[in-house]
Formats: structure tokens, sequence, C-alpha cells
């Protein structure tokens, strides 16, 4: 008897191994495979029909999931959507997931690692999982502000960040729409709306365009170029750059001019300060072919450009210097050089080049999260600063501060200060033919203990247009975030 009751124990725990085996590898060895399966129908209907975490802003939901009457239990619902559409993406089973909602999916549906304690036990009950919400470093007040400096009809984009910790503060882009139509249950309806808005012109579905999207940079590359000129050690503070009005090239027609607005035309010799100050053309030519291509594509990877791991946790797009196959000839260079021709970069690119100068060099990584949280509340994961690279020396870096606190104080960004604080800033215009311009402004404030950097960048507009986008909100936006 005692025999049988044994053998029976012995089958009971087989049987409870074999069947805690079976559950393990299918919620965590096979999932990925059984997820993607196209044929996966309950899967796929368990996803987007599952009460999915919110996104939040200043402890407020941007993105939730809401009960619905019908066979899907839950439908997501974006709250402000037009000022958030380019952070949440959309949830949608007919037109995918973009932005946050992919880029978090896991922990959005309660499915990431760090639930698998959760998952052992939900596997047992058939309880269906609850999804963590997601909290942002955005500030909604400065998020508002931004997005409001867009003028409808120009496809801008705006990002503000701490250069401290990476934390990304604001992040907007024009023109922008309701996510809530691309989230519907109805797949007409989402087929009808997802062909309409493609056909917006400036439109972007997939992710806000100050990271998703590149333009030429024009002169705030040339930020780039200094560091590379002051790191070879065959130029500093006290050196005299060329500035001629126009630079020529051997067996070419094609020459090179100076910028044609602030004071570049009256000398032909510049020093770094003015040089940066008018924001001159020829001088950062001449540096760069001295220097060579390789130089200067150094220098600028070490401030992130042709690095495509960047995330925040979305993936963004790579900015890219030169930008073409091989050898630059000289021409080619001396455009490269002050961001034109193949080089383009990101606004978010942008924003970290100047955090990077901003911060002694030292160039954090970027990030949009705040807090990760279980439906009670329990500390999933927090925004711990993380050093991505050092772009420049701290002496380079300061060195380059004091030039574009000048800039700001008596070159062509003045409309990018502030009374009482310091400010250091670079204004950019990438010629793109007919008259229009990319218009940039990348800066810092205050600039003896950066807090802030504001990046703004307005495509195809006129050099009048540009100008009023620009410098003046970035200041409006320093005194905002420095106010809070």
């Amino acid at each position: 008897m005692n025999q049988a009751i044994r053998n029976s124990w012995i089958v009971a725990i087989a049987l409870f191994a074999l069947l805690f085996g079976s559950i393990s590898y299918v919620q965590f060895f096979a999932a990925d495979s059984l997820n993607a399966n196209p044929n996966n129908q309950r899967q796929l209907l368990k996803t987007f029909c599952s009460n999915r975490g919110p996104i939040l802003v200043d402890g407020q939901p941007i993105a939730e999931s809401v009960p619905t009457d019908t066979d899907c239990k839950y439908q997501r619902k974006y709250n402000d959507p037009l000022l958030y559409a380019g952070l949440t993406g959309f949830f949608s089973k007919y037109a995918g997931q973009y932005g946050l909602e992919f880029a978090m999916k896991d922990e959005l549906a309660g499915t990431s690692n760090d639930a698998f304690f959760e998952r052992i036990s939900q596997a047992f009950t058939g309880a269906v999982p609850q999804g963590y919400s997601v909290e942002l470093t955005i500030d909604k007040d400065i998020q508002k502000m931004a997005y409001d400096m867009i003028p409808d009809g120009v496809a801008g984009s705006i990002v503000v960040m701490n250069p401290k910790t990476g934390a990304i503060i604001a992040m907007v882009s024009k023109p922008s729409y309701d996510t809530n139509l691309l989230a519907s249950h109805d797949e007409g309806s989402v087929r009808a709306a997802q062909a309409e808005l493609s056909q917006i012109p400036g439109i972007n579905l997939y992710g806000s365009s100050a990271y998703t999207k590149l333009y030429a940079p024009g002169s705030v590359f040339k930020l780039i170029d200094t560091a590379a000129a002051l790191e070879s050690g065959k130029y500093n503070k006290d050196s005299v750059l060329p500035n001629p009005a126009k630079m020529s090239f051997p067996g070419i027609s094609y020459a090179l001019p100076n910028y044609a607005y602030g004071k570049c035309y009256t000398q032909t010799e510049a020093t770094f300060t003015f040089a940066l100050e008018n924001s001159c053309n020829t001088p950062f030519a001449s540096i760069a072919l001295d220097l060579g291509q390789d130089a200067i594509t150094a220098q600028a990877e070490k401030f992130g450009f042709n690095d495509n791991s960047t995330k925040i946790p979305d993936k963004v797009v790579t900015s890219r210097f030169p930008g073409g196959k091989g050898p630059l000839s000289d021409d080619a260079l001396a455009q490269s050089a002050i961001g034109q021709l193949n080089v383009l970069s990101s606004p978010l690119q942008i924003a970290m080049m100047t955090a990077a100068i901003a911060n002694g060099g030292k160039q954090m990584q970027p990030n949009m999260v705040q807090t990760v949280r279980t439906p009670d509340l329990k500390t999933v994961s927090s925004l711990v600063p993380e050093e991505l690279r050092q772009s420049t020396t701290p002496e380079i870096a300061a060195q380059i501060k004091d030039w574009m606190v000048s800039v700001v104080d008596n070159g062509i960004a003045s409309q990018a200060g502030i009374p009482g604080v310091k400010v250091a800033g670079k204004t950019g215009t990438a010629e793109l033919g007919d008259g229009l311009n990319n218009s940039w402004f990348t800066g810092f404030a205050p600039a003896n203990d950066p807090q802030v950097v504001v990046s703004i960048v307005m495509p195809k507009v006129d050099v009048a247009t540009g100008a009023q986008l620009t410098s003046p909100n970035a200041s409006k936006l320093f005194k905002a975030v420095l106010n809070k």
C-alpha cells in the first residue's frame, strides 16, 4: 500500500514538473516565435484587446486603455493627441504600432521580463496580464509652449532637454494628427484615416520628426569644425583664419560664398570669435580642408553622427557625415563642413551635440522615460543618467561655450538672449534653393551652469521667417524652463 502511494506521488510530481516545464517553455522560450506567428489569431486578439498600461505626463494619462462594449474589452485612447502624437505613436490592430507604443510594448502589455513571477501566476490562474504604467520626462507646460511656437503649415521641430541627465523635457513637431483615428477597432475607418492623413504635406505618422527625420544642419555644424580644429592642436583661441568673400577651387567654376548676412564681408581674416558670431563660411571650410575629411568625420562621430544605435527608447534615425561614399573633393568637403551637400542631422542629434558642449564635453544618453511602475505602483525602473560618450575635452567644451556666449551677446543670435542670464547659442541656415532654407537655432542656458538645451529647426522657410521662429522662441523656452 505504501509503495502504491509512493508511486502515485512520484507520478504526480513528474506530471507537475512536466506541466510547469511546458508552461515555462511556452511563456519564456517560445513566446517570441509564437507571438510572431501570423496564424496566432488568439494572441493577436489578446494583444490588441488587453488592458495596456497608461503613458503618463505629469501624472496624467496621455495614452490609456478604456473599456468598450464590443468583443474587444479595451481600446486605446489618446488624450491631447495633437500634442503627443509624435511621442506616443499609436497602437492599432490594422495600422501597427509605433513610437512609445512600440518601443515600450512589453512594459505596456505587462509581458516584459520584469513581470516573470506575475506571468507564472497568470499562467495558472488564467488572469489577463495588466500593463505597467510608463511615466515620461516630458513637462506638459513646456511641451505645449513649444508646440504652439510652430505655425500650422510649417514642418518644424523643437527639442528641449537637460544636458546633465539626458532627460527630454519637450519634443514636438508639426504637422501632427489625431492618433485616435488609427486606434479604432473598425478596420474601414482606420484604413480611410490612414489614407487621408498620409496626404498631408510633411506629415509623419511614425514618430516625431525631431528624431525620425533628417535635415541639412547648415552652420550649426560649425561647432563640430571648431571642436576638431582645437582638438588637432593646430588651432587655439587666438588663431586667425582666412575669411575671403568666396573660396575658389582649382579646375572648377564653383566658388563657396561667405555668409551673406552678419558682418563677414567686413574682414578678410577672422578670429574664431568673429567667425562664429557672424557664422562666416569660408573660415570653417578652410579648417576642413586643412585637417582633412577623416578628422572632421572623426569629430562628428564623437558627437554622435553615424551612430545607428541611439534609442530614447524608440530608435533614433542616424545622422550622417559626410553622407556620401568615398573621399570628398575639396569643394565637396568645404560644403560639407558648413552643414550642406549630403550632411544630414535630426534635431535630436543637434540637441545632443549641444548638450555635450554644455556638459563639459560629456554626452549623456537621451531618454524620455522617467519611471515604469506595476499596476500596484511598485517601481520597476527609473531614469538613471548614463554617459553615452566623451565628445570632446572639458577645456575645449569650455572654450566653445565662451564663443557661443559671444554669438548671443554680440552676434547674429542676439534674440536668444535673456537679461541677466548668460546664454550660449549658434544659428544655422542651410540653403535649399528657391530662396528657402532650413533655419536652425541651438544653445543652452545658463552658460555658467547649464540646465536646459533648446534646439529648433524650421525647414523650408525664408530667412526672415526662420529668424523670427528660431532664436526668439529659444529665449522664451529658456526662460520658461529656468523659471520652473
